[in-house]
């Protein structure tokens, strides 16, 4: 299948905005002016303080991953390039909505559903290193950071582990560090403001304890 056709379908699948459909819908709100104006999940939650609604879009936004992939799984099932153009592409849409002014979420729920069926090691030691980081700071943007960093930096560094896990088989080592690093790297831009509120916090810190 042709390669500018799964990036068609795979962005137009990630960039269904979930979020914003769902608060305006049950809700009559406008995600994008309310919290902190993410069009995620987690803001979904916090704006409404409906759990139900919360968890609601990230599962759906969990499933639009997935399914682009399934989809380019059935076309292209050994296709490396292929799958993984999936990724990176229903994930830009996650990010970068058409549909709300190229608005979005910060891609972690769209990312774990499309590499659930790809690069499960890659959703297993980001799950397992947000947890751990949540249980100790009780910070939900920091464990998302740093999980995203340190599934980055292990994915690169255990690739002849990794590789022999991964549906398809990358067929090299660059073309699986592109893909990794361009998905990761979408998700940590879309961490900034976070990242910016993290730093900011540990400078206060600093500063008091002087």
């Amino acid at each position: 299948m042709n390669y500018l056709i799964i990036s068609s379908y795979s962005y137009l699948l990630g960039s269904i905005p979930t979020a914003y459909i769902l608060m305006k819908l049950f809700k009559g709100i406008d995600i994008r002016r309310a919290g902190s104006g993410n069009v995620g999940g987690l803001n979904a939650y916090e704006v409404s303080g409906s759990f139900l609604l919360g968890f609601s879009v990230f599962a759906i936004d969990f499933l639009k991953g997935l399914l682009a992939v399934i989809l380019t799984k059935h076309f292209m099932s050994e296709s490396f390039i292929g799958v993984g153009l999936s990724v990176f592409w229903s994930v830009l849409g996650h990010c970068f909505s058409i549909w709300i002014n190229f608005r979005g979420g910060r891609g972690l729920a769209t990312a774990l559903g499309s590499t659930f069926l790809f690069i499960p090691l890659a959703f297993v030691i980001w799950g397992i290193t947000w947890l751990v980081v949540y249980i100790l700071k009780k910070d939900i943007h920091l464990g998302n950071v740093l999980a995203t960093i340190l599934t980055l930096s292990l994915l690169i560094m255990g690739y002849d582990l990794v590789k022999n896990f991964t549906f398809p088989a990358p067929d090299n080592f660059l073309t699986y560090l592109i893909i990794v690093v361009l998905v990761l790297s979408i998700i940590l831009i879309k961490h900034f403001e976070p990242i910016k509120q993290i730093i900011s916090k540990k400078n206060y810190s600093y500063e008091r304890e002087l």
